[in-house]
């Protein structure tokens, strides 16, 4: 627990959130009422719809073609698949963009309720259901997916994640895309389930961890030169 958390605590993306996350609890418990009891719940449920639908059709959608582009996809995603274990590529490359997610959701929210409750009454159930809910969840997702990948002790809930999760990673990369425990149900929803044979069947043990590329496409060899994982020429 200790590594876990230890890890965490040293992510950017994670410190970068942390004062919205303080401001969001504050707000709450000065405003307090049970209807931020439902925005919390829904500022979570949108972040876990979002971490599926981030990882799948992003991650995991048609590479782009410009280097450019594809390098950032490499840092943010493919370099992860290809190096599992590599703690520098647990949560990407992008410490600013949870920041500017939550701050984008939380103006909507008080965009769409400003005629409905008025503009004070509109920012604190936005920065409630983004700020709190959706931070929360975003630190669960963290949580989960370091324990599954960290050479740690693992308990009863340890063991189950690290199976669900390394499933996509070892065995079905289009398969499994949620990564936060008990959210299996969005990828029985929409068709993304674990399949056993499903697996076997797609499974190509030479492009597995590049996602369906060719190990030696040009655009996968030019990123993992940027970042020194390889030396040029080799």
């Amino acid at each position: 627990m200790a590594e876990v958390l230890g890890h965490l605590f040293r992510m950017r993306n994670l410190q970068y959130l942390m004062p919205f996350y303080a401001l969001g609890w504050g707000l709450l418990v000065v405003n307090f009422s049970l209807w931020l009891l439902a925005a919390i719940a829904w500022g979570c449920l949108l972040q876990f719809l979002f971490e599926y639908i981030l990882h799948r059709f992003a991650y995991h959608g048609t590479p782009p073609t410009d280097q450019g582009a594809f390098s950032k996809l490499y840092r943010t995603h493919i370099a992860h698949h290809e190096f599992p274990s590599d703690p520098r590529f647990f949560a990407g490359d992008a410490p600013w963009y949870g920041v500017r997610v939550a701050a984008l959701v939380a103006g909507l929210h008080s965009l769409v309720l400003w005629p409905l409750v008025g503009l004070s009454s509109s920012i604190v159930i936005g920065t409630s259901a983004t700020f709190v809910g959706g931070i929360s969840a975003y630190l669960f997702y963290e949580y989960c997916h370091t324990l599954a990948h960290l050479p740690v002790r693992k308990g009863g809930f340890g063991r189950w994640i690290t199976r669900t999760h390394l499933a996509h990673h070892f065995q079905d990369h289009h398969a499994t895309f949620h990564v936060s425990a008990g959210m299996g149900w969005i990828d029985r929803m929409l068709g993304t389930a674990f399949d056993k044979a499903q697996a076997r069947e797609r499974f190509d043990a030479q492009t597995h961890a590049t996602l369906g590329m060719d190990p030696d496409d040009a655009r996968l060899v030019m990123a993992r030169e940027e970042l020194g994982l390889i030396k040029n020429g080799d």
